[in-house]
């Protein structure tokens, strides 16, 4: 870069570090505002948040590789986590779910689930754990995409890269807390619109693709191999269900059956209420309906996100076909900042680019220190532990967590690697008893411990025994062992305290198998909460749909599918005056119940 990039980057560093810094008295209140902000966050600050935290680095150089190499295939590849799908589920109903309960972290959840005795401590223990090992995880995943994107970009090392950037993400959040990481996130965000803007006028304006070219795909051991395709083909709304793609594309060569898992795999996460980071925008929400107002804005700020990779894609074809093709189709992203971006502008978009990865990178370290803090060391440690020793140990677990995943980040090189295990196969065998937590009353502690830990060992034998499975069996194999687990550790075992499950169902009014439950409940209540649920049911089969089609009108656009970009446009408004009457104009009903017996105690507003 010109020394005036250099400036401008370096500039930015220093404004995201004196935020930090001026924020770091409202987070040293206590662990309420160091990891929820006082629950007084206005919903637009939460959804903003949210859009930037999702727009990582290393996902955004993943999905720009699978569009540049696949077309529109390849977003419906990232149905399996990149498009956030769940966002639709937690708009309409478990973003609200969460709320409800009023807790800081997922863990801390399972006691008003299964109660305070042995198998709520079991399952809160359990959970814990397993939350801070995928954070380490996806810190890993984050480190080498970034490590990735920054060394071709300055011409440093990976490593060094990658380390550098996360030190200086966890500094500020460290000091700064869950204050610093939601309105770092707002200002970030405002930098990665300026990018996304400015980049798709870049391809809109200068990108020629002709009828037939030539993309690059990944084989192993680091070699590529060059393939023909036709801007038809690439830009096709409608795909065959079978591809034949060479190397480690052919994973997708059953297109339809791989689609259809990972839609699957996703609706049940949606179902099942995972989110990580996500969750903790919904804890600290005011109410129902803003839990509602920052999912919307979140899904209609993260639709940004595809037709800037979308931009980036094209680019990269018309550098090829201008010059030469890119074999590595995760460097389409440095590649095209370097031959398209002028002086100024360039040390601009990269602070964009850190901004990306600064606002992912504070979200996970944040809420992973969390479960550390919340429920281990105070729940069984040191529960008499003052104000001054949780933020000292808020702030030790979030330096731990980071030197751990930046640790375990070295023996992995290619990114949709460890994406495609971690949203596949380890992702996949913690869902199944966070779905079962929602929707069945006899599901107790014991089976979420035992469901949990199958899964997880499932998940991590199928990566490490050295046999490459077909993607689909790496969502079948943990998935159905964690769920074996969980009807074994249920039935084996007796019921959740009738107590602890009328008053979990009063919180939260989940849809399911509660019919033993809600009959305790008068009537009237009982109607207004199958009313609330069937709505909320009929809304998400519209928010799904709903949320793609918004999603692939960017992408249409960058591509100049004008055909495509109009039935799209049309499909999305007919969905969205559907949601609006299912869903939008109910947004300010609540019901609440304050007791067993007393009907008096339903109140609407």
């Amino acid at each position: 870069m010109h020394p005036a990039d250099y400036f401008i980057v370096v500039i930015y560093l220093i404004s995201i570090v004196i935020l930090g810094i001026v924020l770091q008295r409202k987070a040293s209140e206590g662990i309420e505002s160091y990891f929820l902000g006082n629950r007084n966050l206005p919903w637009w600050v939460l959804g903003a948040s949210g859009m930037a935290s999702n727009t990582d680095i290393a996902g955004t150089m993943l999905i720009t590789a699978l569009i540049y190499a696949l077309g529109t295939k390849g977003f419906f590849i990232e149905i399996r986590g990149g498009i956030v799908l769940v966002m639709a589920f937690f708009m309409i109903f478990m973003g609200k779910w969460n709320r409800r309960a009023k807790v800081m972290t997922l863990a801390e959840w399972m006691q008003l689930r299964f109660g305070s005795g042995v198998q709520g401590n079991l399952a809160r223990i359990i959970s814990a754990i397993a939350n801070l090992v995928i954070s380490i995880w996806i810190i890993s995943y984050f480190a080498v995409g970034g490590g990735k994107f920054f060394g071709e970009l300055l011409a440093i090392n990976d490593r060094f890269a990658a380390i550098f950037m996360i030190l200086l993400a966890m500094g500020y959040t460290v000091v700064s807390g869950f204050y610093g990481v939601v309105w770092t996130d707002v200002f970030q965000g405002v930098l990665i619109f300026i990018a996304i803007i400015y980049v798709c006028a870049i391809a809109l304006n200068t990108a020629k693709i002709p009828d037939e070219f030539l993309i690059s795909v990944p084989l192993a051991e680091g070699k590529f191999q060059s393939i023909s395709t036709t801007v038809t083909d690439w830009s096709n709304l409608w795909s065959s269900m079978e591809l034949n793609l060479p190397g480690q594309y052919s994973a997708y060569n059953l297109f339809g059956i791989t689609i259809f898992f990972y839609l699957l795999k996703t609706t049940l996460e949606g179902y099942s209420g995972v989110g990580g980071y996500m969750s903790q925008r919904y804890f600290a929400a005011k109410s129902d309906r803003e839990a509602g107002l920052l999912s919307l804005l979140w899904i209609l700020l993260l639709a940004f996100r595809w037709p800037l990779v979308t931009a980036f894609a094209v680019l990269g074809i018309h550098y090829g076909v201008t010059q030469e093709v890119i074999a590595d189709p995760e460097l389409v992203l440095p590649t095209v900042i370097t031959e398209y971006i002028p002086v100024g502008i360039k040390g601009l978009l990269i602070a964009c680019f850190i901004a990306a990865a600064m606002s992912t990178f504070d979200s996970i370290i944040n809420s992973s220190a969390a479960y550390w803090v919340k429920d281990i060391y105070q729940a069984y440690i040191n529960p008499q532990a003052n104000r001054q020793q949780l933020i000292f140990q808020s702030r030790l677990a979030s330096i731990v967590i980071v030197l751990l995943g930046l640790l375990f980040s070295f023996p992995v090189v290619n990114i949709n690697d460890i994406w495609g295990w971690l949203t596949l196969g380890f992702g996949s065998g913690l869902f199944v008893p966070l779905l079962l937590r929602w929707y069945w009353w006899r599901f107790n502690g014991y089976g979420f411990a035992l469901g949990t830990v199958v899964g997880i060992i499932a998940a991590i034998s199928t990566k490490f025994m050295g046999i490459t499975f077909p993607e689909y069996a790496n969502f079948l194999i943990p998935s159905l062992c964690s769920f074996a687990g969980c009807i074994l550790g249920t039935m084996m075992t007796e019921p959740t305290n009738q107590e602890v499950i009328d008053n979990f169902y009063k919180v939260t009014r989940p849809f399911g198998f509660w019919g033993k439950v809600s009959t305790n409940l008068p009537s009237s209540i009982q109607a207004k909460i199958k009313a609330e649920n069937y709505r909320d049911i009929l809304s998400t089969l519209i928010a799904v749909p709903w949320q793609l089609s918004l999603f692939l009108m960017g992408i249409m656009l960058i591509m100049k599918r004008w055909d495509n970009f109009g039935i799209l446009l049309l499909f999305f408004m007919l969905l969205s005056i559907s949601l609006y009457f299912t869903w939008f104009r109910h947004l300010a009903k609540e019901v609440k119940i304050e007791s067993n017996d007393q009907e008096d105690g339903e109140m609407e507003r």
